[in-house]
């Protein structure tokens, strides 16, 4: 195991059993592929079949988890058969209710977007046949009324895992805290990680893709751009963990970590002061979103499997031990 100030750690935990040892348990975790907090006895997703892409109509069912506490992905074929379906609602496994449905209307895009395929990303992970989340331009998900998220400077631990191989430079590929009204409220106002190429704002070293931090009006690499030491993430990597972690009131500090979700141990790609003053303090609003940015702008593409909130500031070897539950599954 990995400790931290004398706790151990241990790996095999979920993680959200393992930051809940640290102290911070998750307030919200959202898979369509597993589970991650051992307690939790509900089904993972829910796709809908026959009915609009923007999310109506149909019939809808909801996907369990199999023994070893992966979702049934043959469940979903069985329901789907050779209709159109799409994932409906990703439940939130924490047991606060933050679940995700399809993203309202927002400042950017003014009419709702669309639920994702949910026969687009089959995979095979841990000897499982279980289903991604598809999240091409134009889909994208969204909690505006979520409970116990952080908000104003408090902190919070958010990572998510996605395909290394599938992002473009549109705004923005989210997974985490976000404006309540889907509206560009200013600086600050999210904080949410990122994965792309988008150079709209700042950048890492090379080319990128970069895991970075969506603060609202910047994506963040680090405190300056470029900021080298975000290194370009490899295309080659199947899965990667992304993650973004906010500090505790009056810090004025967050990190970046990144890690090849199959293989070895994270990298702190940035660890120190907030950008300027515009992001200290923080005026996190405590809304959760996937694929879009805090104004539901949705011209990104990604491909995401698993991502949970905390409101604490994980320690690093807490942070550890999560990585390596994480790559004694994906690296199956």
């Amino acid at each position: 195991g990995t400790s931290a100030g004398g706790k151990i750690f241990d790996p095999t935990k979920l993680p959200c059993d393992t930051y809940a040892d640290d102290g911070g348990p998750c307030v919200a975790a959202h898979s369509t592929v597993r589970l991650l907090l051992s307690t939790y006895t509900g089904p993972l997703y829910q796709v809908r079949k026959g009915g609009s892409k923007s999310g109506t109509g149909g019939a809808t069912t909801d996907i369990g988890v199999v023994a070893g506490g992966f979702a049934d992905g043959p469940a979903q074929d069985t329901f789907c058969g050779t209709d159109a379906c799409t994932i409906s609602t990703i439940y939130d496994q924490s047991g606060r209710g933050n679940d995700l449905t399809v993203a309202p209307a927002g400042g950017a895009k003014t009419t709702p977007d669309y639920e994702a395929n949910a026969k687009s990303l089959p995979v095979t992970i841990g000897g499982h046949q279980v289903y991604g989340e598809h999240n091409p331009v134009g889909v994208g998900y969204r909690n505006n009324a979520s409970s116990g998220t952080a908000t104003g400077d408090n902190a919070e631990t958010i990572y998510m895992i996605i395909s290394g191989d599938y992002s473009n430079g549109g705004c923005c590929f989210d997974y985490g805290n976000a404006e309540t009204n889907s509206r560009d409220n200013g600086e600050g106002t999210m904080e949410a990680v990122y994965f792309g190429t988008c150079t709209i704002w700042n950048k890492g070293g090379g080319s990128g893709p970069w895991i970075m931090g969506d603060l609202e009006n910047g994506l963040w690499a680090g405190n300056t751009t470029p900021y080298e030491a975000n290194t370009s993430v490899p295309t080659t990597w199947k899965y990667v963990t992304g993650m973004v972690k906010g500090d505790s009131v009056g810090k004025n500090h967050w990190a970046i970590k990144v890690g090849n979700a199959q293989s070895g141990s994270l990298t702190k790609s940035f660890d120190g002061q907030r950008p300027s003053s515009r992001y200290n303090p923080m005026r996190k609003e405590g809304a959760i979103l996937l694929g879009t940015g805090g104004d539901n702008s949705n011209g990104a593409q990604g491909n995401f499997f698993e991502g949970l909130m905390t409101a604490h500031y994980s320690s690093d070897a807490a942070d550890d031990a999560v990585q390596a539950n994480i790559v004694s599954v994906y690296g199956q």
